[in-house]
Order: C-alpha cells, then structure tokens, then sequence
C-alpha cells in the first residue's frame, strides 16, 4: 500500500512539472542557489569555505562548520583583539612568558626586557608566526583590560582566552573554543572553516590588521620578519595576483590551514582551508579565490 501511495505520488509531481517548466526551473534554481559552489571536489583539504568579504556570504562550502584544529590561524583573533583592546603605538614589555616555550615551535626571537611598539609585536605575530609575540601580546592585553597590572603570566593567558572566547560568540563564530593566543594543538582549542572566516572578516575591517597582513617582509631597527603566506609573495610560485592576506598554520594534528585574502575588480574574498597538504593547501587557497572572482 505504501509503495502505491509512493508511486501515486511520484507521477503527480512528475505530470505537474510536466505542465508547468517555469515551476521545475524555479525548483532547480532555488535548489542550486542553496550553495552556488557545491563541487566539493574543488579543493583536497578536508574543510574549507569562500566568503565574499563585503556581504558575508558564504560562496562555498566543504565541511564548513566541522570542528578542526586551526594551528596558527587561530593568531588572527588574538590579532583582532589586541587591536581592539589595544593602541597600535602601545609600548608592550616583554615579560618571563617569552620562556615559555614547547620544541620547534615558530618564535619571533623576543627577548625578555625588550620594550616593543604593539605594531611591532603583531608583525612579529603575524609574519614568521611568532608564538612568542602571541603569548606576550595576550599578557600585556589581559593585564590592560583586567586592570591588574601584577597579573601572574598564567592567568593573564587564561584571561586572554576568555576574551577570545567572548569575542567569538559575539562575532557569531559559534562552534570554536580558544585555549591559547598562538593556536599550538590543545584537544580543547578548535574552530571550523566557517568560523575562521567570519573571525578574518571582522578584523580586516581595521586599517593596521590589512596592512600588517599583506606585507612580504618587515624591517624595523632590531628585526626583520617575512611572510610565510606565499600567496602574497611576488617571487613565490605559489604568488597570486591580488593576495593582501591573511595567516598560515600547521600542526601534525591540525594539518597545513590557511586563511587567505584577495582583491581585485573590486571584489574581495576570503577563503579558508584546513587540514590540507604542504602543496594542497596552496592549490586549494587559489582555486576557492579563482572560484569566487571568476563566478563560476
């Protein structure tokens, strides 16, 4: 009796958009605007997604909202934060959490005592990758905002991730959970594709974070910092024309990421890959930017 039913079914709507092509091709129109980019075979990372920067919008997605490990993309909301806590300008003490320090880590080469403009630091950060910018940036932020100048280095970078958490609800990144400033694999410390953009879009909105993010190298009078986002670098294979951004990241566990920007013809996209390849996730960054000025 049910397949009966079924069948019934099946034929009445297989006569109905018979008769009425203008309903089966609104259908399929509405069907396909769900997600204009729902080749997943577009990138080989496991989770990625490509945002139009003015609007939001979510142009593509592969497991966009599953949780991963960010590594060091997760630097671009402590970024976020210290530039909204923080004045550029601020003289940042480099304090006892430069010792803090796990093997091979990336390292800006901070020395405790050193006095740095922020500017500086978030270069130091978002260049080389610096953890130990990261750690010193969320001392010196947790300790402004607390108003507890004495704030022992360990709660100031607990403290700091509760303003990282707070901030990613706030912005509607709502399935990730920070644990540290710098993005080193913590079973706890994860975010999503989608969550990550949202994150990127919100602090390209400052003028110092776009500048400091598209640069190939720094040279101040005590350090010289080079990207390690090829996308932006014009003597890298992996260059592409109109790169301005963002921030690499890799762990054994999280994989190689990266968020990444563009511009041109006046659009402007942010892509996200992660847990790709050393080769992929430069593939997979191009094409999702290829993809979304292209329209196709």
């Amino acid at each position: 009796m049910k397949k009966f039913i079924l069948l019934c079914l099946i034929l009445f709507l297989s006569g109905f958009l018979y008769k009425n092509p203008e309903s089966m091709k609104k259908l399929f129109s509405e069907v396909k605007s769900i997600n204009p980019f729902s080749d997943k075979k577009i990138i080989k990372g496991e989770a990625g997604v490509l945002m139009d920067e003015e609007s939001g919008k979510i142009l593509y997605s592969k497991n966009g909202n599953k949780r991963l490990y960010p590594a060091s993309t997760t630097k671009i909301l402590t970024a976020l934060i210290a530039l909204k806590k923080g004045k550029v300008n601020d003289l940042v003490p480099v304090g006892d959490e430069v010792h803090i320090r796990e093997s091979e880590e990336s390292s800006a080469g901070l020395k405790q005592g050193q006095v740095l403009p922020l500017n500086v630091l978030l270069r130091a950060m978002l260049l080389p990758s610096g953890n130990d910018a990261a750690r010193t940036i969320a001392v010196y932020i947790a300790r402004k905002d607390s108003r507890q100048a004495n704030m022992p280095t360990d709660q100031a970078l607990k403290y700091f991730a509760e303003l990282m958490n707070k901030q990613a609800v706030k912005l509607g990144a709502k399935h990730s959970h920070f644990v540290n400033p710098h993005g080193l694999h913590q079973a706890n410390h994860y975010s999503t594709a989608k969550d990550l953009a949202i994150i990127a879009r919100e602090a390209r909105k400052n003028a110092e974070f776009r500048k400091v993010v598209s640069e190939e190298s720094y040279k101040g009078s005590t350090f010289t910092f080079y990207n390690r986002n090829e996308l932006v670098n014009r003597n890298s294979e992996n260059y592409f024309e109109g790169a301005n951004g963002i921030k690499t990241g890799f762990t054994d566990e999280a994989g190689y990421c990266l968020v990444s920007s563009a511009s041109r013809n006046r659009k402007h996209m942010i892509a996200v890959v992660l847990h790709s390849t050393k080769d992929d996730v430069w593939n997979d960054s191009k094409a999702l930017l290829e993809k979304g000025f292209s329209g196709k």
